[in-house]
């Protein structure tokens, strides 16, 4: 981490004013099938909806927009999976910064294509995230590029933050609320504004169970490497970050691990009762959602769908999963 500190609330807040123009303020709905299906009242906060189709955009423009002038000169890098990246080269175009994104060679294309299109250089390499990001801290070295953590960056979190801020001004009330976890930057924002409006408030994060870096991380309160084989490219780290993860030791209330056939039947459930394309990362809350089921029961109760660019390979995936049976009302 390098001494950074966390952001505080207060740095969330001038996030929302300096990142505004930007983003849209994205909708909380509810929605009677899940109420249905997980006993309580469920509201979905749609990541999806946003410029890029996720939340990432945030934490990109707020992190962007503070660059300093020879910053913005010598260009910047960073490496993902995909959103990430496409948060970093739109927030570039916006503020007239060279970007340059590395992403694994199997990295989704439809995230790989944005990224061009907002104007960034994509650089492939590696077989996952974590060698892309290897040889993005290799060429910032190289070539005097700024490099950008998609973890470790207190301007990430704040920014990514905001949508929390939203949910609670939107449903001051609301009881738990259920975060994806990569990287962590979208919990740990969660955990910032949800414990200062109200400690009461439960915040839960879920990973999948073929990437647990993270959850082994915020478990064992130590950094902890494991194994990366989840198709949620959203969720594809095999080591943790450590800044968000500072903010989860002491904030987060619950983190449970999902299996990717879960993900894939929440992508199934999202599509019947909402009728929104949630990724794999999205779809994960849904699926702690279930599995939490009795926890959960008549709260009030909000899922992060963080990001709606799923592949149309992982379409299919989920459109064949042979566990598919969840449909509500069949005809």
């Amino acid at each position: 981490m390098d001494g950074l500190s966390p952001p505080s609330f207060v740095d969330v807040l001038l996030a929302k004013k300096r990142i505004s123009p930007y983003v849209h303020r994205t909708p909380l709905y509810r929605y009677p099938l899940l109420d249905q299906l997980l006993g309580a009242k469920v509201l979905v906060k749609h990541e999806n909806h946003q410029i890029t189709g996720a939340f990432k955009v945030r934490g990109g423009l707020n992190l962007i927009s503070q660059l300093s002038k020879d910053e913005r000169e010598r260009g910047v890098i960073t490496a993902s999976t995909g959103n990430h990246g496409q948060s970093i080269a739109y927030a570039s175009m916006i503020f007239g910064v060279k970007a340059k994104v590395c992403v694994p060679v199997n990295a989704n294309p439809g995230k790989v294509s944005a990224i061009k299109l907002w104007g960034a250089e994509v650089i492939e390499h590696g077989r996952d995230f974590d060698e892309a990001k290897v040889y993005a801290e290799e060429l910032a070295e190289k070539h005097d590029l700024h490099f950008i953590s998609s973890g470790d960056e207190p301007h990430l979190i704040a920014g990514v933050a905001t949508y929390t801020l939203e949910i609670i001004e939107d449903l001051p009330k609301v009881d738990v609320i259920i975060v994806p976890v990569g990287g962590g930057s979208g919990a740990a924002g969660a955990c910032i504004v949800s414990k200062t409006f109200n400690p009461g408030i439960k915040v839960i994060g879920v990973q999948s169970e073929k990437a647990p870096a993270a959850y082994l991380t915020w478990k064992h309160r130590k950094p902890v490497e494991s194994k990366m084989e989840t198709f949620a490219e959203g969720l594809a780290t095999r080591a943790p970050f450590m800044l968000p993860q500072s903010i989860l030791w002491d904030k987060l209330d619950d983190f449970v691990l999902v299996s990717d056939e879960e993900i894939l039947k929440g992508i199934l459930l999202f599509l019947e009762t909402t009728h929104n394309l949630a990724e794999g990362a999205a779809a994960s809350t849904l699926a702690a959602a279930i599995k939490l089921k009795e926890k959960i029961k008549e709260r009030k109760v909000v899922l992060v769908m963080s990001g709606g660019n799923l592949s149309v390979e992982n379409l299919k995936k989920a459109l064949l999963f042979k566990g598919k049976r969840v449909i509500l009302n069949p005809d």
